[in-house]
């Protein structure tokens, strides 16, 4: 039976202070804690009524804040992005009341979830690459400096490479043989460890950026400042709609007219040919092309 003080902690504690916990003492536990922390950050950040959303109390905590917070993210990101947020909110919230007494019923329960869109086939042409990396201060030959420019580089260096933007984030130079041209990622989104060849080009770029200390990222950049650069740069190009999450499309379908299928496959992680599908996007005058 719950006791009398179950759920004062609604009183005291915000959706802020359940994210924290959370990610201190569950999300470690998990293969891809790397990622949950990223979106947990992302989820109590968002603005909702003009403060964030992990400032509400959970005593003020209703159904109308989770459904106004669930439709701002949709103007952001797929329904399938924002679902499998709703399921890493819902487990929070879940862990509060079951676990920790800070609250009595669930106010995720009546909310509902979106309908998972349609895989993006959002492609990047080179005319939209010229003007992003442009508007982030990036010019080819010259010193790469300023954080923006290095977000330049890092979507420079996930067209060449199809790796997601916490991987790149979290390349060292203990992780990179540039005489090998390989990048070893030891904790993936699927949870095992990658190994990454890197084009000519992708080894160039790296080159570009400036000296870091040993074991320090190389592209000196978190997820959220990367996020905020890039989103800045964009839509000083005035490009529409490009996510930095396109270059993973756009990579696959370059990489797929140059490697194996099964190469391509372990470069990107994918164990599902399924799966390594919904990135490839050519045109069907692009495959006629390669057609005789």
């Amino acid at each position: 039976m719950r006791s009398l003080a179950d759920g004062q902690g609604s009183k005291t504690h915000t959706v802020g202070d359940v994210l924290d916990r959370y990610q201190r003492e569950v999300s470690p536990q998990k293969r891809g804690k790397r990622w949950e922390i990223y979106r947990l950050e992302l989820i109590g950040n968002k603005e909702i009524d003009g403060k964030p959303f992990r400032a509400i109390r959970l005593a003020d905590l209703k159904v109308q804040h989770i459904t106004a917070w669930r439709d701002a993210r949709l103007r952001e990101v797929s329904g399938a992005s924002v679902s499998r947020e709703m399921c890493l909110l819902s487990h929070a919230l879940k862990v509060a009341r079951d676990e920790w007494g800070w609250l009595i019923t669930d106010p995720m329960k009546p909310v509902r979830r979106p309908p998972d869109s349609r895989p993006r086939a959002r492609r990047i042409s080179e005319a939209e690459v010229a003007a992003i990396t442009a508007a982030l201060g990036y010019q080819e030959g010259l010193p790469v400096a300023l954080p923006k420019q290095r977000v330049a580089v890092a979507f420079l260096f996930a067209i060449e490479t199809a790796m997601r933007s916490g991987e790149i984030l979290g390349l060292t130079s203990q992780a990179v043989d540039l005489t090998a041209r390989v990048a070893h990622l030891p904790l993936t989104k699927n949870g095992g460890a990658r190994d990454v060849p890197l084009s000519s080009r992708a080894v160039e770029l790296l080159q570009l950026l400036p000296a870091v200390e040993e074991g320090e990222p190389l592209f000196n950049l978190t997820n959220s400042s990367r996020d905020a650069l890039y989103r800045v740069g964009r839509d000083r190009a005035a490009v529409g709609d490009v996510t930095f999450h396109d270059t993973r499309h756009e990579a696959i379908t370059r990489l797929a007219k140059k490697i194996p299928v099964l190469d391509l496959a372990r470069m990107t992680g994918h164990t599902n040919l399924n799966e390594l599908m919904t990135y490839y996007n050519a045109s069907a005058a692009e495959i006629a092309r390669l057609l005789v």
